[in-house]
């Protein structure tokens, strides 16, 4: 039975820890978020302990593993805290707010064991898994294009993307590692931002985007992104390769299609959101985790990972900007 300890208390940590919760080989002991009401409600839900800070977490001798879902800036600072610990981490994305805040993950984990999987939960989702599967099998030969469609229903609150890093780094950084888990490391990035929303002007941010990453073999991953999508959570992948394609549509609450006398084969609508769309693929992620800390080592997607999507999206914020390609 591995150990969880649980930092911060927001959105995405209701998600761990209900994995946690349906998992037969997890127990969640203790939660700590700097807002005491958010952890005191989550705590309760899980009948779980309430630290008060990190550090309490990291000391604590009943608690095997931690999941880092604290703001992005704090991420480094809890990965080196958890391992110095002793402790196994699955670690939320980005792995930093930008690569010259690297530094002191290299010094802290210096002459450690370093047990850290980053949280691209999209690599474990069945249908995007089986995908790749099949790309490993050669049922479509070498992959010669790939398109990565996300789009949300809405987009977050202008509070928030003023201080997410921007869309490249909190959005389409699960696109770049998906990109990179067909295709490889990525040589070329070209972006182009788009501002579609009036609403979310004064953000700065883009609200949309297009980029085409090209690895060294010349293989093309195409990544579309926007903020709304009027008919739900749009998640989709193609992949295409001399022997054929591969597809991965959309999910819906049922596969029920209705045709009357003015439309045909209308389906349900997509899920909702990402607590929806990808609740197994979390489920998958940690199962992968567990067994990464109890059998196999194997902490993939790892801190490299991490490090590699985030410089692809630096690169594809500077292209944006200037409209140029970024060589990697």
């Amino acid at each position: 039975m591995l150990r969880f300890g649980i930092i911060g208390a927001g959105r995405i940590a209701h998600v761990h820890a209900r994995s946690i919760s349906q998992h037969p080989a997890a127990t969640l002991i203790a939660i700590t978020d700097p807002v005491a009401e958010a952890a005191k409600n989550l705590a309760e839900q899980y009948n779980a302990d309430i630290a008060t800070n990190a550090d309490e977490l990291f000391a604590n001798p009943d608690i095997d593993a931690i999941i880092v879902c604290s703001p992005t800036p704090l991420h480094i600072e809890h990965i080196v805290g958890a391992t110095r610990a002793g402790k196994a981490v699955l670690c939320e994305k980005p792995i930093a707010m930008e690569s010259s805040a690297l530094t002191p993950l290299d010094e802290g984990l210096e002459g450690y064991d370093a047990r850290v999987m980053m949280g691209f939960n999209r690599r474990f989702d069945p249908n995007f898994a089986r995908a790749y599967e099949l790309v490993d099998k050669g049922e479509i030969g070498e992959v010669e294009q790939l398109t990565i469609i996300s789009r949300d229903p809405a987009a977050p609150p202008k509070e928030y993307i003023a201080v997410s890093g921007g869309i490249f780094k909190d959005m389409t950084i699960h696109d770049f590692d998906m990109a990179r888990f067909f295709l490889g490391d990525i040589k070329e990035v070209t972006a182009i931002g788009q501002n579609l929303d009036p609403e979310l002007a004064s953000t700065g941010d883009f609200d949309a985007a297009i980029i085409v990453l090209k690895n060294a073999a010349g293989k093309v991953a195409t990544i579309i992104n926007n903020r709304h999508c009027a008919t739900g959570y749009d998640q989709r992948l193609e992949v295409s390769g001399p022997k054929g394609s591969i597809f991965a549509d959309n999910v819906r609450e049922t596969t029920v299609r209705l045709s009357r006398e003015h439309f045909s084969d209308s389906l349900d609508p997509y899920l909702d959101f990402f607590l929806e769309r990808y609740e197994a693929a979390y489920y998958r992620e940690l199962d992968t985790f567990i067994r990464a800390v109890e059998e196999t080592g194997d902490y993939t997607p790892s801190i490299a990972d991490g490090i590699a999507a985030l410089t692809i999206a630096e690169a594809a914020a500077e292209s944006a900007k200037t409209g140029a390609t970024v060589s990697l």
